[in-house]
């Protein structure tokens, strides 16, 4: 492994901002991600941070004395949530190159800080930030050190692309295999979680030498590696050489779903450009013009494009849940519209499942599901409470009352 980032070197005398977990006993209405349960009347005892005990109220007998309780009044608990595709640095207003070339660093950290908070306050506890140039280092670095709050972070720096590549204006260009390699230590030496690789566009980027130093170099830093990956060829060609995930995906042959299946990836989509651009009503506050919306309309109507995805996802490769927040009209705290999709869509077969998307599947893509993701006794207290039933609607997300990471009250 390399060595660990700069900042871990720094002594913190004292957080900017501090933040206790909360010993208590909640009682609700319980969705725990554990498969299909619900706990219409149930409670959960939280620890230093950690979940004790969790069962129906009927089976809790008399509360300890020495812990506070809250009881809801109904209200649902579940797992934080977990957007396995986001850009905190992008604002989810403005066009994304003109942001990515003229913001500067400082603007993008004011833009992460202030997605931070509107993501709390949509119940997100776990951000995977696939990248605007390297801010996402920094963002990690504010939070770990306690000068932001914010929900967990897993970042991958800059995004890597051959030279003149997709998005060549916010991404790492790199050319030749040894370049690759660089491009991938510099992202691990800057204290990076996972690597992202942009795959294809219109067309296959990446030689294969390329491809292959890309991935090889970021296990040999024991870092899963993604893929942005759109359509079949593409798809394939990044799950034979190795990568852990792939991200949107797209049109996707038999052949190349069982690549998929064989070794285990993981597809997270992000339906919601084009489900808020298709939305006139929506579209027009973000000044998206008339010919996108009728393009998004079309797409978003054609559901035979999605074909490939609901096939992966009926075949068993795990779907995850993810927004591509910070593109225009997709900003960081909407979360229904793209959980309402995947079920329309079928890319998930009900809402409970969709649930899943974002909780526990999530937390098992970035290897955490031994400490988040569900709410079970020995796991982190992550956990939002919710004014309604989002088993039974998805817009019930929307009423996000409270936030919890490790048991501290971040909303």
């Amino acid at each position: 492994m390399a060595e660990p980032p700069f900042w871990h070197y720094t002594k913190i005398i004292k957080p900017m901002f501090e933040n206790r977990s909360i010993d208590q006993i909640i009682f609700g209405r319980i969705i725990t991600a554990v498969g299909d349960e619900v706990i219409e009347d149930g409670f959960m005892e939280i620890r230093t941070g950690k979940i004790i005990r969790i069962g129906k109220r009927a089976d809790l007998g008399v509360a300890p004395a020495d812990i506070a309780v809250f009881d809801t009044g109904g209200k649902t608990l579940m797992p934080g949530m977990a957007n396995s595709h986001a850009h905190l640095s992008w604002d989810g207003i403005h066009e994304l190159s003109f942001q990515s070339m003229y913001d500067p660093p400082e603007i993008r950290a004011y833009k992460a800080a202030g997605n931070m908070i509107k993501s709390l306050r949509a119940g997100i506890t776990l951000v995977r930030d696939l990248g605007v140039h390297n801010a996402n280092l920094f963002t990690k670095q504010a939070v770990a050190q306690g000068i932001f709050p914010g929900p967990r972070l897993l970042v991958s720096g800059e995004s890597i692309i051959q030279t003149g590549g997709h998005t060549y204006w916010v991404c790492r260009e790199a050319s030749g295999a040894d370049e690759m390699r660089r491009a991938v230590r510099d992202q691990v030496k800057g204290g990076a979680d996972l690597i992202k690789i942009m795959a294809c566009h219109d067309t296959l980027e990446f030689t294969d030498a390329e491809l292959e130093a890309v991935i090889d170099e970021a296990h040999r830093n024991r870092l899963p590696i993604t893929a942005h990956a759109t359509y079949d060829t593409c798809i394939r060609r990044v799950a034979e050489f190795d990568v852990d995930c792939v991200e949107h995906g797209g049109s996707m042959s038999d052949e190349t779903i069982q690549v998929l299946l064989d070794k285990k990836i993981p597809i997270v989509t992000t339906f919601s450009a084009l489900v808020m651009q298709a939305k006139p009503e929506i579209a027009r506050k973000f000044a998206i013009p008339e010919w996108k919306i009728e393009e998004r309309q079309r797409a978003v109507g054609d559901k035979s494009r999605f074909d490939g995805l609901v096939r992966a996802a009926k075949a068993g490769v795990p779907i995850v849940f993810g927004t591509d927040a910070g593109s225009p009209a997709v900003e960081h705290d909407s979360i229904a519209p793209e959980l309402e999709f995947m079920v329309e869509v079928g890319v998930c077969p009900d809402r409970l499942d969709a649930l899943r998307s974002i909780t526990i599947r999530a937390a098992e893509l970035s290897r955490l599901d031994k400490r988040i993701g569900s709410l079970e006794a020995g796991k982190e207290a992550d956990f939002i409470i919710v004014n309604g039933k989002p088993d039974k609607d998805l817009y019930a997300l929307e009423q996000v009352e409270q936030t919890y990471i490790a048991g501290k009250r971040m909303h």
